[in-house]
């Protein structure tokens, strides 16, 4: 048995969030009344004004990345109350209704909101809550972003094995099916030396040698220098917790950010960045392999990166402000 590989993935946290206390948290949030919640917003948000000017800076830069209005504009007529947003009226998975239920209760029931749960890789023509957005496209600035399905997206860890002691192939497990630039990805590389992959879709219709029907644990990612971040739907939902290892993020040009703010990221300082059809995959890591100092460098980055997001007074903060910037530049008479 490994040991080491049973007491990190059991113990030492390096797994995925379990979704038992997310959900006892969920719950135990519908039994706090929301009046004392609203009682407590401006106490919240008055605790801006006793941050560093630098903190300041930086909560103010991410509120107004996630919340881009930058003049009040009207509502349609199809948006509806923040007080509607009950468990009993919910008409989205259960992770978008505690997500945003946790910072809405702070707020009056009347306000008024558009809301699309689930993966967008859309923009909107009206001003949206959503959890991602396309990158840099007209109409990006409607959507307003929030941390949604964050029991399966954000996961910060510490991970056991240094960089240099990883083995130097690039790792993917993830689903293949229905998913181009995957399909591409896979097909061109499967069973090169350089490359360890599988397909783990339940309705893969590759041979049985490249499926995979049982979940690699992350600890089993964690031996691999580089690990292929794809999007899928919308954002990768690996590249958070491999930002944060002692790995690599190995991704194309993204196209979709969400509260991670992946537009922010820059290539080759916080991931590898490779051409969106992987023809230069080889050579970058080659190059990588061979300047393992300039590898390092952007494991640190990354790291300095994720901890903006580990603070959780300062979530809290950010996500309050933005939904009220939201609400103060939708719900003007």
């Amino acid at each position: 048995m490994d040991w080491k590989r049973l007491y990190y993935s059991t113990f030492g946290g390096v797994r995925k969030n379990l979704h038992f206390p997310y959900y006892v948290h969920g719950f135990a949030m519908l039994a706090i009344p929301r009046q004392l919640k609203r009682s407590q917003r401006e106490q919240v948000l008055r605790s801006f004004d006793r941050l560093s000017s630098e903190a300041q800076e930086n909560v103010l830069r991410r509120v107004n990345y996630y919340c881009q209005l930058e003049q009040p504009v009207s509502l349609p007529e199809q948006a509806t109350t923040i007080g509607d947003h009950t468990y009993r009226n919910k008409r989205c998975p259960s992770v978008y209704f505690f997500d945003s239920y946790e910072w809405l209760r702070y707020f009056p029931k009347d306000l008024r909101w558009m809301f699309a749960p689930g993966d967008v890789a859309h923009t909107f023509d009206t001003p949206t809550i959503a959890k991602s957005r396309p990158i840099g496209q007209p109409l990006t600035f409607n959507t307003t972003l929030l941390n949604m399905d964050k029991v399966r997206h954000f996961m910060f860890f510490r991970d056991p094995i240094p960089l240099q002691a990883k083995k130097t192939q690039v790792f993917f497990r993830g689903a293949i099916t229905g998913k181009p630039q995957r399909v591409h990805f896979f097909d061109t590389f499967y069973g090169h030396p350089l490359f360890d992959l599988k397909d783990t879709a339940r309705d893969s219709t590759y041979p049985e040698a490249q499926r995979q029907r049982h979940e690699t644990i992350i600890y089993d990612h964690l031996h691999y220098r580089y690990i292929m971040s794809l999007q899928g739907n919308d954002v990768a939902s690996n590249l958070k917790w491999i930002m944060n290892s002692n790995s690599i993020a190995v991704a194309p040009k993204m196209t979709t950010e969400s509260w991670f703010m992946e537009g922010t990221l820059k290539p080759n300082e916080h991931y590898i960045e490779i051409q969106p059809d992987f023809s230069d995959i080889e050579e970058r890591i080659a190059y990588y392999n061979d300047h393992p100092t300039e590898a390092q460098d952007i494991v640190d980055n990354a790291h300095a990166y994720c901890r903006q997001f580990q603070d959780a007074r300062t979530e809290k903060l950010v996500s309050l402000m933005t939904l009220d910037k939201y609400f103060r530049m939708t719900n003007e008479e």
